[in-house]
């Protein structure tokens, strides 16, 4: 059955791919597929935090957030989507509003959170930017975070504007932490390119090359990221509307995602928006189910993944009837039941590194006499001990 969870949904690629969900003649079958000569791994029905350790072939998927930019609700956060690598390595695709408190449920070593690239600047896709920024470096991370993201067609539109913004934004934030927190991890540096490369290489290291592509969606400066590493590789279409760039650049990958927003009528529904404006937004600044479904029968993926939608079972059923129309391939709506993660309603970072308590502190932010003469003498405070 299709389900909505609160928590994330897992993926995992590797040798093994441990659950392909699709739609077949009206119902849900979830089947192992085992990929080059290996046998299947025997796995829970659920992901527990820190319980599991990832191999060294694997590709570990989390859908933090699905959703729009409202409603933002306990079932479905806005856009972000966490990708670990048998390597060591993690990469944020999105992180929309709301998302960070399931990334926060993953309890992951923060420090080596430290990597987002944005697909473009709509609250529901870094909304929550400013959250990992200073949620990761009070729970492990000491060294800056970094944003990669397309430029605009200006300046001010930017990815490199959007940073400065944060930085001028939340400069009380940051400044009133320094000295108590690690310095460097209050930094936060943008990797700006230009959004019309098709197939640029954004970043390159560790053996993973990240390329970008443009999509079409709203304005000038959306793109969309291809992630190839040890013979795997992990689409990430950000908001756009069909386009030949996704086609030739997601051909034969692994793991695609693309939004497969509402029909016309799903979104007169859902969010009670005029024909007229419904058919615009559906079908030419997103991408409709029959679209969805006609790129993913061009690209034929691994497993085509759509998202970007409020999950309602009548609306899922609209989806799909249109998707299958056109495309028969393995599919899952994200949120969807792969493997759901358990996680406490009250969960707590995991415990910061040695390093992370050796990094260099300094220029701790201090009062004016005026506030300090107003500090209450009938408080006295322990001494501080030696550095």
């Amino acid at each position: 059955m299709l389900s909505s969870l609160r928590t994330p949904s897992i993926f995992s690629l590797g040798l093994v791919i441990t659950a392909l969900a699709f739609v077949s003649g009206g119902s849900t079958v979830v089947q192992t597929a085992v990929a080059q000569q290996s046998a299947p791994q025997k796995r829970p029905a659920a992901w527990y935090p820190r319980t599991e350790k990832l191999g060294p072939d694997e590709m570990f998927v989390v859908a933090l957030g699905t959703g729009m930019p409202t409603p933002i609700t306990r079932a479905q956060k806005s856009t972000a989507w966490y990708v670990e690598l048998g390597n060591g390595d993690i990469f944020l695709f999105d992180v929309g509003s709301g998302s960070m408190e399931n990334l926060f449920a993953l309890r992951p070593e923060f420090h080596r959170v430290d990597k987002i690239f944005a697909s473009h600047l709509h609250t529901d896709h870094v909304g929550d930017a400013a959250a990992l920024w200073v949620g990761g470096w009070l729970s492990g991370r000491y060294t800056p975070l970094h944003i990669y993201g397309p430029s605009g067609s200006k300046p001010e539109l930017g990815t490199a504007a959007f940073v400065e913004g944060l930085k001028k934004t939340y400069a009380w934030d940051i400044s009133g932490r320094s000295g108590i927190l690690p310095d460097a991890g209050g930094g936060l540096i943008a990797h700006e390119f230009d959004y019309k490369q098709d197939g640029g290489v954004v970043y390159e290291r560790n053996g993973v090359k990240i390329t970008s592509f443009p999509a079409v969606h709203v304005l000038d400066g959306a793109v969309s990221y291809r992630l190839d590493w040890n013979g795997l590789s992990f689409v990430f279409g950000g908001d756009s509307a069909p386009n030949k760039w996704f086609i030739e650049r997601a051909k034969g990958a692994d793991f695609v995602i693309h939004e497969l927003f509402y029909t016309p009528k799903g979104l007169e529904q859902a969010l009670g928006f005029p024909p007229r404006q419904a058919v615009i937004v559906s079908s030419y600044i997103h991408t409709p189910p029959s679209g969805f479904g006609k790129i993913m029968a061009e690209v034929k993926p691994r497993l085509a993944v759509g998202y970007h939608t409020i999950r309602q079972p009548e609306l899922d059923l609209m989806m799909i009837e249109e998707v299958r129309k056109v495309y028969d391939g393995p599919l899952v709506i994200a949120s969807i039941l792969q493997r759901e993660v358990v996680s406490a309603d009250r969960v707590q970072a995991p415990p910061t590194t040695m390093e992370y308590k050796k990094a260099k502190r300094s220029g701790q932010a201090s009062y004016s006499k005026y506030i300090n003469d107003g500090k209450w003498k009938g408080y006295t405070p322990p001494p501080l001990p030696e550095r």
